[in-house]
């Protein structure tokens, strides 16, 4: 009995190790506080100016949006967002706001949107809108009255130095336009020199700069209660949350310089700003929903946000835009993952990508968004085959999945010449064509004259389009739409679900392919991806027992698992992917049966599929000198199975 005690120890303690690691399938999740109808949900994204035109006059509108709602519902998402409508002089396409509320009138009317949103609740739809509110249009009413010399209520509503003569200190270089107006000082830009900031207050102001207000100016705090009261309006309609467009950065501070500003400004005085939005939220809506565009997600979900979009990093570069011909930002250059080359490596966005995982798992969601309008679109240069690897990946990742218009039918990105128009200067003029509805004229988007449009459409023989693909039931938008059915359908592939990387785990191991486990209690999937164009094999550890494998989408290859080791091996074929779900035999209903094997024996020990999680839990009394469970094995085993109820045991 000492012998087979000892030796249990050893192998306890062997597991408890493996425990630890992030290759340990438990199971276990935690939903965060989301409404309840967002805590699976898959969003679409629809650009209003290239979706859909109702009135032949070149520029998608509402009315036009409206007519494809039955069409949005058969892809099974269950909501949409929508960029902003509002009116505006369009010299960043509609971020530049005019009047928050008043929707523009090319796309339509205030009763238009009304209308809008009610017709997507009748679908079984929410909707979401842009709440773009660290600038405004430079010729927005507070503005105006901004850069008058008279002091006025908005003189403070905009972050302006007290003369032009003098520029800001060097921290804040080429943050400022000077000469503007009537008003003697320089006003801080947002990203283009037409979007003038509004003034949060800054976090820690400069006593020797008299202009940096604090975060609790009279004036400060008096615009903020006015935004507030564009949410009402807004959410009073019908809207059930909204995006905040870079939303980091509300607040200013002299630590941070560069692009950095726009993005994420390190300061808490943003979170509480955003909490108190969330208080009203669930206070006033509490079926209202808070989407970040933030890309730091320990700081946008720290009680703020719901979801924090995850896209502004270097990691997310490496996964589909690495090439420079591929993020057309000038300065990029490398290999993405998501490449037939085969020369990308995942290591890199796994490292910062867990980094968030763990410091938010149940605080919120991190997105990963499958394209959007400000990037280069996932079809530029990828066989449909490819993006459906590439889409298998992104409704198998945990978070909220957002599916940008058009790439369901693998809309390309078109080329660098195309018109740059509103401010969208390459990749975003490729990426923001209009929706491909038809082989129709202007492929179904409008029946006006080419020469009218927002932008050309693709003018290639075989550009993609619905009406083609919804008859092959092959086609990628089909299979798009089981990948969704397939998101909802399967407890292990919600968005809260458990999130395990198996491989590649170490350096010196093959890139290739990525495989990652998610798991809901008894549920496990395991989810196996090569987007090169070579086949792929590898060998990595599986904690849990299973008797066969269950293809749920994708490609049929050899999976083997060792029953000893418990490691799997795969060997996949060329740019292929493949979802499935483990079987569980009887006796490993739950996340595995301890099977000792030759306890009896003097030779070695071996636990075959044990539950870690189970052994490191017990390890700690078992090895701490509780007596009780120390008289024999038989008892060790009986304290186990009633200190943990859903574990089955059998020794052999």
């Amino acid at each position: 009995m000492k012998t087979n005690r000892h030796l249990m120890a050893v192998l306890a303690t062997a597991m408890l190790s493996l425990a630890t690691s992030a290759q340990t399938i438990t199971g276990k999740y935690d939903i965060p506080k989301v409404p309840e109808w967002a805590k699976n949900a898959v969003f679409y994204q629809i650009y209003p100016q290239t979706f859909c035109d109702s009135d032949g006059d070149g520029i998608g509108d509402l009315k036009g949006i409206i007519s494809k709602l039955d069409y949005v519902k058969s892809l099974g998402v269950d909501a949409i967002w929508f960029n902003p409508f509002f009116d505006s002089p369009f010299n960043d396409a509609g971020y530049d706001i005019r009047d928050y509320y008043k929707i523009a009138p090319r796309y339509g009317t205030n009763e238009d949107a009304k209308r809008l949103f009610e017709e997507a609740h009748k679908r079984g739809m929410h909707v979401i809108f842009d709440y773009v509110i660290s600038y405004t249009a430079i010729d927005h009413p507070w503005f105006v009255a901004s850069q008058k010399q008279e002091k006025n209520k908005y003189s403070n509503y905009y972050i302006w130095t007290e003369t032009n003569w003098v520029d800001p200190p060097m921290e804040f270089a080429g943050q400022f336009v000077k000469g503007y107006g009537q008003r003697n000082g320089q006003f801080m830009r947002n990203f283009y020199w037409c979007q003038p900031a509004l003034n949060f207050g800054f976090a820690n102001p400069d006593p020797d700069q008299k202009w940096q207000l604090p975060t609790n100016h009279p004036d400060v705090m008096a615009m903020r209660e006015d935004l507030k009261n564009v949410l009402r309006f807004w959410m009073d309609m019908g809207a059930d949350g909204f995006r905040a467009d870079m939303a980091g950065a509300l607040v200013k501070t002299r630590r941070v310089r560069g692009n950095e500003q726009f993005f994420n400004t390190n300061e808490n005085e943003t979170k509480l700003f955003w909490r108190e939005i969330r208080r009203l939220l669930e206070k006033e809506y509490p079926q209202g929903f808070m989407v970040a565009e933030w890309s730091y997600p320990s700081d946008a979900l720290d009680d703020c946000f719901h979801v924090d979009f995850f896209h502004w990093f270097k990691g997310y570069n490496d996964l589909f835009q690495k090439e420079s011909w591929r993020i057309l930002n000038g300065v990029s250059e490398g290999h993405s993952y998501f490449d037939a080359e085969g020369k990308g490596d995942v290591r890199e966005f796994l490292r910062s990508y867990m980094d968030q995982y763990q410091k938010t798992v149940g605080k919120g969601y991190i997105s990963l968004p499958m394209g959007n309008h400000d990037n280069a679109r996932l079809g530029n240069k990828r066989t449909d085959k490819e993006l459906e690897i590439v889409y298998a990946f992104g409704f198998t990742m945990p978070g909220v999945p957002f599916l940008y218009y058009g790439n369901e039918i693998g809309m390309r990105q078109l080329p660098t010449n195309w018109p740059q128009v509103e401010g969208a200067y390459q990749p975003r003029n490729g990426a923001r064509t209009p929706m491909q509805w038809s082989q129709d004229k202007n492929l179904g988007f409008s029946t006006g004259d080419a020469n009218k449009l927002y932008l050309p459409v693709d003018p290639s023989p075989d550009a993609p389009n619905v009406a083609t693909q919804e008859k092959n039931p092959n086609s990628l938008l089909n299979k798009t739409r089981r990948l969704i059915a397939l998101h909802h359908s399967e407890p292990a592939l919600a968005n809260y679900a458990e999130f395990v990387p198996l491989y590649p785990s170490a350096e010196g191991q093959d890139p290739y392919p990525f495989v990652y486990a998610r798991a809901a209690g008894n549920d496990v999937v395991l989810v196996m991806l090569n987007p090169r164009a070579e086949a792929s094999d590898a060998t990595f550890p599986v904690n849990i027992a299973f008797k066969r494998t269950k293809l749920l989408a994708g490609d049929r290859f050899p999976i083997t698992r060792n029953k000893k080791t418990g490691n799997v091996t795969i060997s996949m074929p060329a740019t292929s992917y493949a979802i499935v779900k483990l079987e569980r035999s009887e006796r490993a209903e739950h996340l595995g049966c301890l099977r000792v094997v030759g306890a009896e024996s003097e030779g070695p020990t071996l636990v075959e599929g044990a539950p870690d999680a189970l052994l490191s839990a017990c390890l700690h009394s078992h090895a701490n000198g509780c007596q009780k469970h120390q008289q024999d094995d038989d008892s060790f085993l009986h304290h186990l199975s009633d200190s943990l109820l859903i574990w089955s045991f059998r020794i052999l």
